[in-house]
Protein backbone atom coordinates (compact mmCIF):
# COMPACT_ATOMS: atom_id res chain seq x y z
CA UNK A 1 0.00 0.00 0.00
CA UNK A 2 1.42 3.42 -1.18
CA UNK A 3 1.71 6.50 1.80
CA UNK A 4 -0.93 7.99 0.17
CA UNK A 5 -3.38 5.04 0.62
CA UNK A 6 -2.43 4.88 3.89
CA UNK A 7 -2.74 7.97 4.81
CA UNK A 8 -6.55 8.17 3.31
CA UNK A 9 -7.02 4.53 4.82
CA UNK A 10 -6.05 6.38 8.25
CA UNK A 11 -8.01 9.53 7.91
CA UNK A 12 -11.15 7.69 6.83
CA UNK A 13 -10.47 5.20 10.01
CA UNK A 14 -10.24 8.83 12.02
CA UNK A 15 -12.80 10.17 10.89
CA UNK A 16 -15.16 6.74 11.22
CA UNK A 17 -14.31 6.80 15.19
CA UNK A 18 -14.97 10.67 15.48
CA UNK A 19 -18.82 9.82 14.22
CA UNK A 20 -18.75 7.02 16.40
CA UNK A 21 -17.26 8.90 19.55
CA UNK A 22 -19.61 12.22 18.89
CA UNK A 23 -22.34 9.27 18.28
CA UNK A 24 -22.20 7.95 21.98
CA UNK A 25 -21.42 11.44 23.31
CA UNK A 26 -24.88 12.96 21.81
CA UNK A 27 -26.62 9.84 23.20
CA UNK A 28 -25.32 10.46 26.64
CA UNK A 29 -25.75 14.07 26.40
CA UNK A 30 -29.65 13.29 25.83
CA UNK A 31 -30.81 10.21 28.29
CA UNK A 32 -28.71 13.21 30.82
CA UNK A 33 -31.53 15.71 29.89
CA UNK A 34 -33.77 16.02 33.16
CA UNK A 35 -37.33 14.97 33.29
CA UNK A 36 -37.04 13.39 29.99
CA UNK A 37 -39.04 10.40 28.78
CA UNK A 38 -37.88 7.11 27.70
CA UNK A 39 -39.91 7.46 25.09
CA UNK A 40 -38.24 10.53 23.63
CA UNK A 41 -34.63 9.24 24.38
CA UNK A 42 -35.09 5.92 22.41
CA UNK A 43 -36.69 8.15 19.84
CA UNK A 44 -33.67 10.73 20.04
CA UNK A 45 -31.11 8.32 19.72
CA UNK A 46 -33.05 6.93 16.59
CA UNK A 47 -32.23 10.28 15.11
CA UNK A 48 -28.81 10.17 15.92
CA UNK A 49 -27.53 6.92 14.48
CA UNK A 50 -27.62 7.47 10.88
CA UNK A 51 -25.14 10.29 10.76
CA UNK A 52 -22.67 7.78 12.22
CA UNK A 53 -22.32 5.01 9.83
CA UNK A 54 -20.61 4.96 6.68
CA UNK A 55 -23.25 5.90 3.99
CA UNK A 56 -25.55 8.68 6.27
CA UNK A 57 -27.49 9.06 2.97
CA UNK A 58 -28.88 6.04 2.44
CA UNK A 59 -29.00 4.73 6.14
CA UNK A 60 -32.33 4.31 8.36
CA UNK A 61 -32.74 3.04 12.08
CA UNK A 62 -35.01 1.81 14.00
CA UNK A 63 -35.05 0.70 17.63
CA UNK A 64 -37.71 -2.02 18.53
CA UNK A 65 -38.13 -1.93 22.31
CA UNK A 66 -41.45 -3.98 24.32
CA UNK A 67 -42.88 -4.28 20.81
CA UNK A 68 -43.15 -0.62 20.32
CA UNK A 69 -41.00 0.99 17.65
CA UNK A 70 -38.93 4.10 17.04
CA UNK A 71 -37.76 5.03 13.49
CA UNK A 72 -35.72 7.64 11.80
CA UNK A 73 -37.82 9.85 9.30
CA UNK A 74 -38.30 7.69 6.43
CA UNK A 75 -37.30 4.43 7.89
CA UNK A 76 -38.02 1.57 5.39
CA UNK A 77 -36.86 -1.93 4.73
CA UNK A 78 -33.44 -1.93 2.78
CA UNK A 79 -31.11 -4.62 1.37
CA UNK A 80 -28.50 -4.46 4.13
CA UNK A 81 -29.28 -4.56 7.74
CA UNK A 82 -27.18 -4.88 10.70
CA UNK A 83 -28.57 -5.15 14.13
CA UNK A 84 -28.20 -5.98 17.66
CA UNK A 85 -29.65 -7.02 20.52
CA UNK A 86 -31.18 -4.85 23.25
CA UNK A 87 -31.27 -6.95 26.87
CA UNK A 88 -32.03 -5.82 30.22
CA UNK A 89 -31.32 -7.96 33.24
CA UNK A 90 -30.71 -10.60 31.13
CA UNK A 91 -34.24 -10.66 29.27
CA UNK A 92 -33.97 -9.61 25.39
CA UNK A 93 -36.34 -6.61 25.17
CA UNK A 94 -35.71 -5.42 21.28
CA UNK A 95 -33.25 -4.66 18.85
CA UNK A 96 -31.91 -1.62 16.86
CA UNK A 97 -31.87 -2.12 13.31
CA UNK A 98 -29.42 0.03 10.38
CA UNK A 99 -30.74 -0.42 7.10
CA UNK A 100 -29.06 0.76 3.87
CA UNK A 101 -31.53 1.54 1.10
CA UNK A 102 -28.86 0.39 -1.67
CA UNK A 103 -26.20 -1.96 -2.87
CA UNK A 104 -22.76 -1.16 -1.35
CA UNK A 105 -19.07 -2.76 -1.41
CA UNK A 106 -18.64 -5.58 0.46
CA UNK A 107 -16.70 -4.64 3.58
CA UNK A 108 -16.23 -6.59 7.34
CA UNK A 109 -19.63 -7.31 7.83
CA UNK A 110 -21.57 -6.98 4.26
CA UNK A 111 -21.19 -3.53 3.19
CA UNK A 112 -20.86 -2.81 6.97
CA UNK A 113 -17.38 -1.43 8.78
CA UNK A 114 -16.24 -3.79 11.94
CA UNK A 115 -16.35 -0.31 13.55
CA UNK A 116 -20.02 -0.05 12.89
CA UNK A 117 -20.55 -3.24 14.33
CA UNK A 118 -18.37 -2.47 17.71
CA UNK A 119 -20.97 1.10 17.40
CA UNK A 120 -23.85 -0.73 16.92
CA UNK A 121 -23.49 -2.99 19.63
CA UNK A 122 -22.24 -0.23 22.20
CA UNK A 123 -25.27 1.94 21.60
CA UNK A 124 -27.33 -1.67 22.45
CA UNK A 125 -25.75 -1.75 25.49
CA UNK A 126 -26.03 2.15 26.40
CA UNK A 127 -29.95 2.03 25.64
CA UNK A 128 -29.92 -1.20 27.72
CA UNK A 129 -28.29 0.90 30.76
CA UNK A 130 -30.66 3.72 30.07
CA UNK A 131 -33.95 1.95 30.39
CA UNK A 132 -32.29 0.01 33.77
CA UNK A 133 -31.72 4.05 35.10
CA UNK A 134 -35.22 4.97 33.79
CA UNK A 135 -36.82 1.83 34.96
CA UNK A 136 -35.59 2.11 37.90
CA UNK A 137 -36.42 5.45 38.63
CA UNK A 138 -40.02 5.02 38.01
CA UNK A 139 -40.20 2.16 39.99
CA UNK A 140 -38.46 4.70 42.93
CA UNK A 141 -41.30 7.16 41.83
CA UNK A 142 -44.14 4.49 42.38
CA UNK A 143 -43.07 3.34 46.04
CA UNK A 144 -43.12 6.63 47.05
CA UNK A 145 -46.50 7.17 45.85
CA UNK A 146 -47.47 4.49 47.42
CA UNK A 147 -46.29 5.58 50.58
CA UNK A 148 -47.84 8.60 50.62
CA UNK A 149 -51.30 7.22 49.75
CA UNK A 150 -50.53 5.19 52.92
CA UNK A 151 -49.85 7.04 55.21
CA UNK A 152 -52.59 9.82 53.71
CA UNK A 153 -55.38 6.87 54.18
CA UNK A 154 -53.71 6.12 58.15
CA UNK A 155 -54.29 9.70 58.90
CA UNK A 156 -57.44 10.20 57.12
CA UNK A 157 -58.76 6.64 58.69
CA UNK A 158 -57.78 7.95 62.19
CA UNK A 159 -59.56 11.07 61.89
CA UNK A 160 -62.60 9.59 60.50
CA UNK A 161 -62.68 7.08 63.06
CA UNK A 162 -62.37 10.07 65.41
CA UNK A 163 -65.09 11.83 63.82
CA UNK A 164 -67.73 9.04 63.43
CA UNK A 165 -67.30 8.10 67.36
CA UNK A 166 -67.73 11.45 68.59
CA UNK A 167 -70.85 12.32 66.32
CA UNK A 168 -72.64 8.70 66.93
CA UNK A 169 -74.31 10.28 70.40
CA UNK A 170 -75.70 13.38 69.63
CA UNK A 171 -76.38 11.89 66.29
CA UNK A 172 -78.41 8.97 67.89
CA UNK A 173 -80.08 11.77 70.04
CA UNK A 174 -81.78 13.74 67.33
CA UNK A 175 -82.44 10.71 65.32
CA UNK A 176 -84.64 9.42 69.15
CA UNK A 177 -85.41 12.25 69.94
CA UNK A 178 -87.26 12.75 66.18
CA UNK A 179 -88.76 9.46 66.27
CA UNK A 180 -90.00 10.23 69.61
CA UNK A 181 -91.87 13.40 68.50
CA UNK A 182 -93.48 11.93 65.46
CA UNK A 183 -95.52 9.42 68.30
CA UNK A 184 -96.64 12.58 69.73
CA UNK A 185 -100.58 12.93 69.86
CA UNK A 186 -101.96 15.96 67.66
CA UNK A 187 -99.20 17.25 65.84
CA UNK A 188 -99.42 19.51 63.38
CA UNK A 189 -99.11 17.67 59.70
CA UNK A 190 -96.77 20.43 58.53
CA UNK A 191 -94.59 19.68 61.90
CA UNK A 192 -95.19 15.90 61.39
CA UNK A 193 -93.83 16.28 58.31
CA UNK A 194 -90.31 18.10 59.09
CA UNK A 195 -89.94 15.41 61.99
CA UNK A 196 -89.60 12.70 58.93
CA UNK A 197 -86.81 15.39 57.32
CA UNK A 198 -85.01 15.24 60.32
CA UNK A 199 -85.25 11.41 60.77
CA UNK A 200 -84.57 11.08 57.45
CA UNK A 201 -81.27 13.15 57.51
CA UNK A 202 -80.29 11.84 60.69
CA UNK A 203 -80.73 8.06 59.11
CA UNK A 204 -78.43 9.02 56.00
CA UNK A 205 -76.11 10.68 58.45
CA UNK A 206 -75.99 7.19 60.31
CA UNK A 207 -74.96 5.81 57.16
CA UNK A 208 -72.06 8.28 56.63
CA UNK A 209 -70.51 7.30 59.71
CA UNK A 210 -70.77 3.59 59.02
CA UNK A 211 -69.15 4.14 56.07
CA UNK A 212 -66.50 6.38 58.10
CA UNK A 213 -65.60 3.28 60.83
CA UNK A 214 -65.83 0.62 57.79
CA UNK A 215 -62.99 2.74 56.02
CA UNK A 216 -61.68 3.61 59.20
CA UNK A 217 -61.36 -0.83 59.70
CA UNK A 218 -63.48 -0.27 63.27
CA UNK A 219 -66.55 -2.09 62.51
CA UNK A 220 -65.44 -6.36 62.80
CA UNK A 221 -65.29 -8.69 60.19
CA UNK A 222 -68.35 -10.93 61.26
CA UNK A 223 -67.39 -13.57 59.10
CA UNK A 224 -69.49 -17.05 58.11
CA UNK A 225 -69.85 -19.57 55.59
CA UNK A 226 -71.58 -18.09 52.71
CA UNK A 227 -72.50 -18.34 49.10
CA UNK A 228 -71.89 -15.57 47.07
CA UNK A 229 -74.29 -16.00 44.10
CA UNK A 230 -77.11 -15.20 47.24
CA UNK A 231 -75.21 -12.64 48.43
CA UNK A 232 -75.89 -11.31 44.38
CA UNK A 233 -79.20 -12.69 44.63
CA UNK A 234 -80.57 -10.76 48.28
CA UNK A 235 -78.64 -7.47 47.08
CA UNK A 236 -81.07 -7.67 43.75
CA UNK A 237 -83.91 -7.20 45.62
CA UNK A 238 -82.91 -3.26 46.82
CA UNK A 239 -81.68 -2.02 43.65
CA UNK A 240 -83.54 -3.84 41.27
CA UNK A 241 -86.44 -1.32 40.94
CA UNK A 242 -84.53 1.80 41.21
CA UNK A 243 -82.81 0.38 38.06
CA UNK A 244 -86.39 -0.56 36.16
CA UNK A 245 -87.52 3.34 37.53
CA UNK A 246 -84.44 4.69 35.72
CA UNK A 247 -84.27 2.67 32.56
CA UNK A 248 -81.74 0.19 33.17
CA UNK A 249 -81.24 -3.26 32.50
CA UNK A 250 -79.85 -5.32 35.55
CA UNK A 251 -78.18 -8.38 34.42
CA UNK A 252 -77.35 -11.56 36.65
CA UNK A 253 -74.72 -13.86 34.79
CA UNK A 254 -74.34 -16.08 37.95
CA UNK A 255 -71.94 -18.77 37.78
CA UNK A 256 -73.16 -22.35 38.90
CA UNK A 257 -71.56 -24.69 41.99
CA UNK A 258 -69.90 -21.70 43.07
CA UNK A 259 -67.72 -22.62 46.16
CA UNK A 260 -68.62 -21.35 49.52
CA UNK A 261 -66.65 -18.46 51.39
CA UNK A 262 -65.81 -17.46 54.53
CA UNK A 263 -66.61 -13.99 54.66
CA UNK A 264 -69.02 -11.12 56.24
CA UNK A 265 -71.99 -11.42 54.08
CA UNK A 266 -73.33 -7.34 55.15
CA UNK A 267 -70.32 -6.19 54.15
CA UNK A 268 -69.93 -8.22 50.83
CA UNK A 269 -73.82 -6.83 50.07
CA UNK A 270 -72.61 -3.19 50.60
CA UNK A 271 -69.43 -3.63 48.13
CA UNK A 272 -72.42 -4.70 45.73
CA UNK A 273 -74.74 -2.28 46.65
CA UNK A 274 -72.12 0.71 46.10
CA UNK A 275 -70.81 -0.62 42.87
CA UNK A 276 -74.18 -0.85 41.07
CA UNK A 277 -75.70 2.42 42.92
CA UNK A 278 -72.39 4.19 41.48
CA UNK A 279 -72.87 2.55 37.86
CA UNK A 280 -76.87 3.51 37.86
CA UNK A 281 -75.85 7.17 39.11
CA UNK A 282 -73.61 7.20 35.72
CA UNK A 283 -76.07 6.38 33.47
CA UNK A 284 -78.58 8.91 33.51
CA UNK A 285 -80.23 8.11 30.05
CA UNK A 286 -80.39 4.29 31.26
CA UNK A 287 -78.18 1.35 30.09
CA UNK A 288 -77.38 -1.85 31.39
CA UNK A 289 -75.36 -3.25 34.03
CA UNK A 290 -74.51 -6.69 34.62
CA UNK A 291 -73.69 -8.58 37.68
CA UNK A 292 -71.61 -12.13 37.83
CA UNK A 293 -69.69 -14.84 39.41
CA UNK A 294 -66.75 -17.06 38.46
CA UNK A 295 -64.33 -19.21 40.50
CA UNK A 296 -60.92 -19.74 39.04
CA UNK A 297 -58.14 -21.76 40.44
CA UNK A 298 -58.71 -20.78 44.25
CA UNK A 299 -60.12 -17.70 43.58
CA UNK A 300 -63.53 -16.50 43.40
CA UNK A 301 -64.28 -13.81 41.17
CA UNK A 302 -67.59 -10.76 41.26
CA UNK A 303 -67.38 -8.48 37.92
CA UNK A 304 -69.95 -5.67 38.25
CA UNK A 305 -69.88 -4.22 34.47
CA UNK A 306 -71.76 -1.21 32.95
CA UNK A 307 -72.10 0.43 29.33
CA UNK A 308 -72.36 3.93 30.83
CA UNK A 309 -70.08 6.88 29.87
CA UNK A 310 -66.91 5.28 31.55
CA UNK A 311 -63.97 7.05 33.50
CA UNK A 312 -61.54 9.22 32.23
CA UNK A 313 -57.60 7.79 33.09
CA UNK A 314 -57.33 11.22 35.36
CA UNK A 315 -60.57 10.42 37.06
CA UNK A 316 -59.19 6.62 37.50
CA UNK A 317 -56.56 7.31 39.07
CA UNK A 318 -58.15 9.20 42.29
CA UNK A 319 -61.44 6.54 42.57
CA UNK A 320 -60.62 4.98 45.43
CA UNK A 321 -59.25 8.04 47.74
CA UNK A 322 -61.72 9.25 50.34
CA UNK A 323 -63.72 11.63 49.76
CA UNK A 324 -63.04 12.49 45.79
CA UNK A 325 -65.77 12.69 44.39
CA UNK A 326 -66.92 14.10 40.93
CA UNK A 327 -70.38 14.41 41.44
CA UNK A 328 -72.06 18.06 42.62
CA UNK A 329 -72.24 19.19 46.07
CA UNK A 330 -74.99 17.31 48.56
CA UNK A 331 -74.87 14.50 45.77
CA UNK A 332 -72.10 12.19 47.16
CA UNK A 333 -69.45 11.45 50.15
CA UNK A 334 -66.51 10.52 47.99
CA UNK A 335 -66.35 7.30 50.62
CA UNK A 336 -68.45 4.41 48.24
CA UNK A 337 -66.01 3.51 46.69
CA UNK A 338 -62.82 3.57 49.08
CA UNK A 339 -65.48 1.77 51.27
CA UNK A 340 -65.32 -1.26 48.52
CA UNK A 341 -62.13 -1.50 48.16
CA UNK A 342 -61.30 -1.50 52.36
CA UNK A 343 -63.56 -4.12 52.44
CA UNK A 344 -62.24 -5.62 49.56
CA UNK A 345 -58.51 -5.49 50.93
CA UNK A 346 -59.93 -6.30 54.68
CA UNK A 347 -61.32 -9.93 53.18
CA UNK A 348 -57.88 -10.32 51.65
CA UNK A 349 -58.96 -9.53 47.84
CA UNK A 350 -58.25 -7.29 45.46
CA UNK A 351 -60.35 -4.98 43.07
CA UNK A 352 -59.60 -4.08 39.63
CA UNK A 353 -61.16 -1.50 37.32
CA UNK A 354 -61.04 -1.28 33.41
CA UNK A 355 -63.02 1.93 31.98
CA UNK A 356 -63.14 3.24 28.64
CA UNK A 357 -64.51 6.55 28.10
CA UNK A 358 -67.92 6.04 26.19
CA UNK A 359 -67.91 2.31 26.10
CA UNK A 360 -68.35 1.77 29.64
CA UNK A 361 -66.66 0.34 33.36
CA UNK A 362 -66.18 -2.79 34.87
CA UNK A 363 -64.57 -3.67 38.04
CA UNK A 364 -63.50 -6.96 38.92
CA UNK A 365 -62.90 -8.40 42.54
CA UNK A 366 -60.56 -11.25 43.50
CA UNK A 367 -61.72 -13.20 46.57
CA UNK A 368 -58.90 -16.05 48.02
CA UNK A 369 -60.83 -19.18 48.52
CA UNK A 370 -58.06 -21.26 50.10
CA UNK A 371 -56.73 -18.75 52.58
CA UNK A 372 -60.34 -18.12 53.54
CA UNK A 373 -60.70 -21.67 54.16
CA UNK A 374 -57.33 -22.42 55.91
CA UNK A 375 -58.48 -19.24 58.50
CA UNK A 376 -61.70 -21.56 59.01
CA UNK A 377 -59.77 -24.83 59.85
CA UNK A 378 -57.80 -22.29 62.19
CA UNK A 379 -60.73 -21.61 64.94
Amino acid sequence: MTNNAQSHSAVTALRERVKELTCLYAISQIAGQPEISLKEILQGIVDLLPPAWQYPEITSARIIFDGASYASPAFHDGCHQQTADIIVDGVLRGTIEMVYAEEKPQADEGPFLKEERNLINAVAKQVALIIERKEAEEDKLKLHAQLRHADRLATIGMLAAGVAHELNEPLGNILGFAQLSKKCQGIPASAKNDIEKIETASLHARDIIKKLLVFARQRPLKKSRINLNQVVQNSFYFFSARCAKEGIELVQALSPNLPEILADPALLNQVLVNLVVNASQSMSGGGRIKVSTRSCDEYIYLTVEDNGPGISKEVLEKIFVPFFTTKDVGQGTGLGLPVVHGIVTSHGGTIDVDSKVGYGTRFEIRLPIEAQQQEEKAR
